[in-house]
């Protein structure tokens, strides 16, 4: 411990240049973190919200049904072979269209409508067939109020309550009965024969046997965090701002690696005097690894809190959410991987040689 605190004191410089490199990339990770999480609230938070074990995906036809919510459609037909189905206990049908709907400002704002039952768990209190429950961002951007009426394809329709923030695809979620999703959908023309619903929302016991019943109905099951996927651009825009996580965490585990590796290389004659004067190599290797640890909990402290600042800032105009998930979370493996790199840097103590502090290698 006493040597590598001297040796951060004797080099400043290049452990202030180090910490702050852990600093920046820690505060990027943070950002990415919270962004990726924000972007994905704003694209699937309705339907990872929903009352459901699984969802299941019709096609129109004989066609074979794929996990998507643009190109599903189910039939009654389909539904019933669900609800008995051993194992299912309960399946409701969910209607889902994205739409135009014109506010008393004479404006227009885009939103999603998700049509149910008016006896389905998920439905908000004020939902009736004359009425809709709207989103509060939505509420808040067009300035809405409870009892004013919002212009749709299927005429007007009574705003009935304001609910928490729900949103599909990253547009605000409306939520209305599936009687009226299906008469807005007619009226947008989006076929002649307008299906029961998109998809159909089934709680089910773990014994439930959901092979058999997507065989016998042509339909295709998957667990609703399975289902996320099948939101547009969900998988591709997720799947981008993880890799880039991931890089910036490979990044930092070898930037780190790469600096204590030249700082041990440079130290070698140090480190070859103190195992003369009787240094163990246990006791050198805690003290490098201590060095290294103390680099990171400065420097992966301080990014973190400029991440939290920043993120709280930027939350106000993008898709921000800060959680332990997303700010400390990052912090702690950017730590972890740290070290990792550390651990393999320092190794070479193992292999300095005592004799060459005193000449013998030379």
């Amino acid at each position: 411990m006493f040597v590598a605190i001297r040796d951060i004191r004797f080099a400043r410089g290049r452990f202030a240049l180090m910490g702050s490199v852990v600093v920046l990339i820690t505060l990027l990770i943070v950002l990415l973190s919270g962004l990726t999480s924000g972007l994905a609230d704003r694209s699937v938070s309705a339907v990872r919200n929903l009352p459901a074990t699984h969802l299941v995906f019709g096609a129109v036809g004989n066609e074979r049904p794929e996990k998507s919510f643009a190109d599903s459609t189910v039939t009654a037909r389909q539904r019933t072979v669900w609800e008995n189905t051993p194992g299912v206990r309960r399946v409701t049908p969910l209607g889902i269209t994205t739409t135009r709907v014109g506010t008393p400002a004479e404006s227009e704002a885009s939103a999603t409508v998700f049509g149910l039952p008016p006896d389905a768990p998920a439905v908000p209190a004020g939902t009736s067939d004359s009425s809709v429950v709207i989103s509060r961002s939505l509420a808040e951007d067009q300035q809405l109020a409870t009892g004013d009426r919002l212009s749709t394809a299927a005429g007007e329709l009574r705003v009935g309550a304001i609910t928490s923030d729900e949103f599909y695809s990253h547009t605000p979620v409306i939520w209305t009965t599936l009687d009226t999703w299906r008469e807005l959908r007619a009226a947008r023309g989006a076929g002649a024969e307008t299906p029961l619903a998109t998809v159909l929302t089934v709680d089910a016991a773990p014994e439930a046997r959901l092979s058999e019943a997507d065989s016998a109905a042509n339909t295709l099951s998957a667990t609703r965090g399975g289902s996320l996927e099948a939101v547009g651009s969900f998988s591709s825009e997720n799947g981008s701002l993880l890799m880039m996580q991931l890089l910036l965490y490979a990044i930092s585990a070898l930037v780190i690696g790469a600096f204590l590796t030249v700082w041990t290389i440079q130290r070698s004659g140090d480190v070859a005097v103190l195992k003369a004067l009787g240094g163990s190599t246990g006791y050198l290797l805690r003290d490098a690894l201590t060095q290294s640890l103390i680099v990171l909990l400065a420097g992966a402290g301080l990014g973190g809190a400029a991440g939290v600042a920043v993120g709280s800032a930027a939350g106000e105009v993008v898709p921000f959410e800060l959680t332990v998930r997303t700010t400390l979370m990052p912090v702690l493996v950017m730590i972890a991987l740290g070290m990792v790199g550390a651990a393999l840097a320092v190794r070479r103590i193992t292999s300095v040689e005592p004799l060459t502090a005193l000449g013998a290698g030379r």
